[in-house]
């Protein structure tokens, strides 16, 4: 968490920028003269525009941005004009709950509307907002979005150079079978108990169990992977609330102190993001703490509260992808693995057709959509290999399978590499590497013909071990990814309770 690596200083730009454009937000809307409520509500409007905009290029990213008020606005009339018609504002907040999920079939678009639809229910929550102070809302997430675009698309354009790599399409299906149709219904379910469980707590602040509930299933596919997204919520608050406790209630409100502490949490929220959702929250939770500070309402009692809020919501998710439309880890992890070998598969062959001299071949994207592809995978193994998993066979043979991955990813970088030299030569077993490599992940995907697949794919390892890998780099590296699919023959073709083999 410490030393995760940041190739390009990607992480250390995107939480920088994050604070330019959310302190930016933040002063408009003070120099403006709109009150505290639609100054907060600026900042944390720039913050979502920043954080869940995640197109694959910069003019979708524009177009998304853009897009943000048509998803935002209606749903902050709706939430100051039911405030004091909780059952209808309970219904509405539901439907938020479940269109902005659904949501998500649309691609990171959608995702990004969904959120900002949903987050602008709850900021009008959180900060009590009432009917009068709506065109001040208005005003004030104008701007922000406005600063946003400004400082990501003009002032400091991260993107223009170094494009972001292209998330990975989600896994298909059809009806209740599909990701975002079962998550609607397992988020609304969540949120719906949440919410009632959230107001037996507390009738003012049960929002905090539905943000709860809502964030667990972003960016999960399986039940394994909820529920360790909730154990790191809940993980991630405690340490908050003790760190609000040591910083922000001492500060009661202090302006300048507790300026320059919120902008330290929207860095730590950006920078931490990507590697350690727990140090996330961690931030998340301080900087709500900071704001209730400067909203005049922050005592030890409502830090428990949140802390007591935030295990609602948690229990609640976890009860959701357990009884409604379950979907096991073991389902998820196989089809990511596949999608995964298959694209081991075509960044070979491209690699070998542009050694044979093709020059329309061109492996690069293929490498590309490989990273991107074990990222999700490892996010789909997380709950087998976290430290608290008591399944230790699988735990082992999780580990196996991700160390072997990369192993894979090593060896294409490598063939993309040597392909990419235009003095590489072909040399003619690299047809016949590149035919076993096909051979070896057929035998890894074909589901029931796996268990003779993974014959050839250990008679293909021994192939690779009698030939001489000093013939040329490429055939060296096709010879490393026979092993390493070859490697892979006993973790994915053995019953997973099944003790690993040496």
């Amino acid at each position: 968490m410490f030393v995760a690596p940041d190739p390009g200083r990607m992480r250390l730009r995107n939480a920088a920028r994050a604070v330019i454009g959310v302190a930016a937000a933040v002063a408009l809307a003070e120099l403006c003269g709109l009150s505290l409520t639609a100054s907060i509500t600026g900042g944390l409007a720039a913050l979502l525009a920043l954080f869940t905009v995640t197109d694959a290029t910069v003019r979708r990213q524009a177009v998304t941005t853009a897009l943000l008020p048509t998803a935002g606005f209606p749903v902050l009339a709706l939430a100051t004009t039911l405030h004091g018609v909780p059952l209808a504002r309970d219904a509405a907040f539901v439907l938020v709950v479940f269109c902005g999920v659904y949501a998500r079939r649309w691609g990171p678009r959608g995702h990004a509307l969904g959120i900002f639809a949903f987050m602008n229910f709850f900021i009008t929550q959180f900060l009590h907002a009432l009917p009068a102070q709506l065109p001040g809302l208005y005003a004030a997430v104008a701007l922000a979005l406005g600063a946003a675009a400004a400082v990501r698309f003009l002032l400091w354009p991260i993107e223009r150079r170094t494009p972001p790599p292209a998330a990975p399409a989600p896994l298909p299906g059809r009806g209740l079978a599909r990701p975002t149709t079962r998550q609607a219904f397992q988020a609304t379910a969540a949120c719906a108990v949440a919410l009632a469980v959230g107001q037996v707590l507390s009738e003012d602040r049960w929002y905090w169990a539905v943000g709860t509930a809502w964030w667990i299933f972003v960016n999960t596919a399986s039940r394994g992977e909820t529920l360790v997204r909730g154990f790191r919520r809940v993980l991630g608050t405690v340490v908050g609330v003790a760190a609000g406790v040591l910083i922000a209630i001492p500060l009661d409100g202090a302006p300048v102190p507790t300026a320059v502490l919120v902008a330290g949490c929207v860095f730590a929220i950006f920078y931490t993001a990507p590697v350690s959702y727990s140090w996330m929250i961690l931030a998340v939770t301080l900087m709500a703490g900071l704001l209730y500070g400067l909203l005049g309402v922050l005592d030890p009692g409502l830090l428990v509260l949140r802390l007591e809020e935030t295990a609602v919501g948690a229990v609640c998710a976890a009860l959701a992808v357990v009884l409604v439309l379950p979907v096991t880890t073991h389902a998820t992890n196989d089809a990511w693995i596949q999608r995964a070998l298959h694209c081991v598969h075509a960044a070979t062959a491209e690699a070998a057709a542009r050694l044979a001299g093709s020059p329309t071949a061109d492996p690069a994207p293929h490498a590309a959509e490989l990273e991107t592809l074990l990222a999700r995978v490892r996010m789909a193994l997380a709950p087998l290999v976290h430290p608290l998993s008591p399944f230790r066979a699988r735990k082992a043979r999780a580990g196996q399978v991700i160390a072997l991955l990369d192993d894979c990813a090593r060896e294409v970088r490598g063939l993309v590499a040597v392909a990419a030299d235009p003095d590489a030569s072909h040399d003619a077993r690299l047809a016949a590497a590149c035919w076993r490599v096909e051979a070896a992940v057929e035998a890894l995907t074909a589901g029931e013909r796996r268990l003779d697949g993974f014959a050839a794919a250990d008679h293909s390892a021994a192939q690779a071990a009698a030939a001489a890998t000093a013939a040329g780099p490429a055939l060296a590296h096709l010879h490393g990814l026979e092993r390493a699919l070859a490697g892979l023959a006993a973790p994915l073709g053995s019953d997973p309770r099944d003790p690993v083999s040496a």
